[in-house]
């Protein structure tokens, strides 16, 4: 099936024989299972994988890099805010071209980037290390939304692509949660530089696949499709002034960066607060920081579930808001109790509502963007990454003012924004639809 976006056709607003409107086909279409999904989209949850494991072999062997590279810890640690800079500029400036050429050729690129950053960085010389840093952002600053598109453009009906986008930010999840000890155990036989070594095959394989892959001819029938939509499609300023006007759009992006920034700021000092506030040592805190990943997860992977319902129980606009208020008392908790007892389940449920919110925004964007969902896709990875740089940002402002409490208004206050924007992107979609209806 072609990785272009497929139009589901005119929706008939006749009346049924039976007096009522009738449904467009697309919104009554069965959502496939997890199962049935994992099975097609298989190769991009593997290489939505793979993008976040250079950085993670990057911190997880932090020190005996920077011995090799003859280097202290924390010039190489800084090194990595270098990745995140370049992820700003290059998801913001890609950003239409994600929608401009073939998703499957947009995620090839990223990867061969990847697979060249893993291969410099195998060397451990300090210069190629920055380089490392630097083309890590960029790939996958291009990868992740290429794939989450590309996985959202398999199927027809909006659940569906939403669904099949969730499961992209899933895996990502998932990866984050294993890959340390999954980086670790190979690292035994062959060490940190073997790690990348087979991270730079994996990627370069993977790379090609996706480039043979894109070559495709259109199935029959689409080819025609297919040119009409590459000659209507918008140029590169054109794209951004369109996305600009689509209704909950823009709000949706600043929920994303705010709460983006909210909760890298939250772990940034998450260690630091259980330590001073309940002793724990960096074995013990592993646990800690295990339950926040394993809710991060299951609450991405459940919302996902639950949204892509033809007629979800609880609109996503309500659910995000209201994951936004549970994530934000939470967090206030957990830097507020003196009870370890307490700032466990409080540190779980920060984890599942902001994996709730993060379901919610890659959702309404894929459903509310269309065409232009991998141009949003990119600006959003972009503004995350802005993000976490605002969230560390203020935090320490926080943390260096008032303590821990300084620390819980300063992300609480970033929650809340997150929350008036939620509510600006749910008042422009009832919008939407009331001119729709």
């Amino acid at each position: 099936m072609s990785s272009e976006t497929k139009d589901p056709g005119p929706v008939d607003t006749d009346k049924a024989a039976d007096g009522t409107a009738a449904e467009p086909a697309a919104s009554v279409a069965a959502v496939p299972g997890d199962w049935k999904m994992t099975r097609l989209l298989w190769p991009l949850m593997l290489a939505s994988a793979i993008g976040l494991v250079p950085f993670t072999i990057y911190s997880t062997f932090l020190v005996p890099i920077a011995d090799t590279a003859d280097s202290g810890v924390a010039a190489l640690g800084q090194l990595r805010g270098l990745g995140g800079l370049a992820a700003l500029a290059v998801g913001t400036a890609l950003a239409p071209l994600i929608d401009r050429v073939r998703k499957e050729w947009a995620a090839a690129g990223g990867l061969a980037v990847l697979a060249l950053s893993a291969a410099l960085g195998a060397t451990g010389d300090f210069l190629l290390l920055a380089a490392f840093c630097l083309l890590v952002g960029a790939g996958t600053a291009v990868l992740n939304p290429a794939l989450t598109a590309a996985a959202a453009d398999r199927f027809d009906s909006d659940a569906a692509s939403g669904r099949a986008a969730t499961l992209i930010t899933a895996t990502q999840s998932l990866t984050a949660l294993l890959a340390a000890p999954l980086v670790a155990l190979p690292a035994v036989l062959w060490g940190w530089q073997g790690d990348l070594w087979a991270i730079a095959a994996v990627a370069a394989v993977l790379a090609a696949y996706f480039f043979l892959r894109g070559r495709r001819p259109h199935p029959a029938g689409q080819d025609s499709a297919a040119r009409a939509n590459k000659a209507d499609r918008p140029g590169y300023l054109a794209s951004f002034r369109l996305l600009g006007a689509l209704p909950g759009v823009v709000p949706l992006l600043f929920v994303a960066m705010l709460r983006t920034a909210a909760f890298m700021g939250y772990l940034a000092y998450l260690a630091a607060f259980y330590d001073e506030r309940f002793a724990l040592s960096p074995g013990p805190f592993a646990i800690v920081w295990t339950l926040s990943g394993t809710a991060f997860f299951l609450g991405n992977l459940v919302a996902g579930r639950l949204l892509s319902a033809d007629r979800p129980k609880v609109p996503t606009e309500r659910l995000m808001a209201l994951a936004l208020l549970v994530a934000l008392a939470a967090l206030v908790g957990v830097f507020f109790t003196h009870s370890l007892f307490l700032a466990l389940p409080l540190t779980a449920l920060v984890g599942a509502g902001h994996a709730t919110v993060a379901a919610c925004v890659t959702t309404l964007l894929v459903r509310r963007c269309g065409s232009l969902r991998g141009t949003a896709l990119s600006i959003n990875s972009a503004g995350m990454s802005l993000g976490v740089f605002v969230g560390a940002g203020l935090g320490g402002v926080g943390l260096a003012l008032g303590g821990y409490p300084g620390t819980a208004a300063a992300l609480g206050a970033l929650t809340l924004a997150a929350l008036v924007f939620a509510r600006v992107a749910a008042r422009h979609g009832d919008m939407s639809e009331g001119r729709a209806a």
